[in-house]
């Protein structure tokens, strides 16, 4: 049975499954045992592939966790936001309806990776890297939702703007990173409402 178009095919789907069980393992060690005290080495042996699978994947140990398995998805659910909803509330209503049906330990564990970020100082200084990584992946949304051209000035100007609420949330709760989508609906409330007068 083939996939539809703009379905990814079942090689794609397989590699996605492979990349998302090895990251799903990498947290956990990383959660019971340390970062630090982690070795790729057990990583690939949890995940029950060998080592030069796992760089196939991911080439760094830092990678397992820097990788945001939940940005195509968040993207994807933004453009089927309804159309009536402005691009702010769109991108809020969109965190929501992705973080709302993630299974509890697929939570548990994209709360730990969003923890390591924040304690970890050589994942912390990539955040920026990371964030910046998105912002093609973003535009792209932003231009397929509003029915405009990628390259157009208004549609990489406002996916900046996105870019840098989500940065600002980020480093509002450093010392509390499980508070930072809280921080980042109130930022998108703020930038749906308008400038103050």
């Amino acid at each position: 049975m083939s996939s539809s178009p703009g379905e990814p095919g079942l090689r794609e789907r397989k590699k996605a499954r492979t990349r998302a069980a090895i990251q799903d393992h990498a947290l956990r060690l990383f959660i019971e045992q340390g970062y630090a005290e982690t070795t790729i080495e057990q990583i690939a042996a949890a995940a029950d592939v060998s080592q030069s699978t796992f760089f196939r994947y991911f080439p760094t140990k830092e990678d397992t966790v820097r990788y945001d398995r939940l940005d195509p998805v968040m993207i994807e659910a933004f453009v089927a936001q309804p159309a009536g909803l402005s691009p702010a509330a769109a991108v809020r209503a969109s965190f929501k309806q992705v973080l709302d049906s993630l299974p509890a330990e697929e939570s548990e564990l994209e709360r730990a990776r969003q923890r390591l970020i924040f304690s970890v100082p050589e994942l912390r200084v990539r955040l920026v890297d990371q964030l910046s990584e998105g912002i093609a992946m973003f535009n792209d949304g932003v231009a397929r939702r509003l029915g405009r051209d990628p390259d157009d000035i208004a549609v990489r100007t406002w996916t900046g703007v996105i870019i840098g609420v989500v940065m600002s949330a980020y480093f509002a709760s450093p010392e509390d990173p499980d508070r930072w989508m809280v921080e980042l609906d109130e930022r998108l409330a703020c930038l749906e409402g308008g400038l103050p007068e």
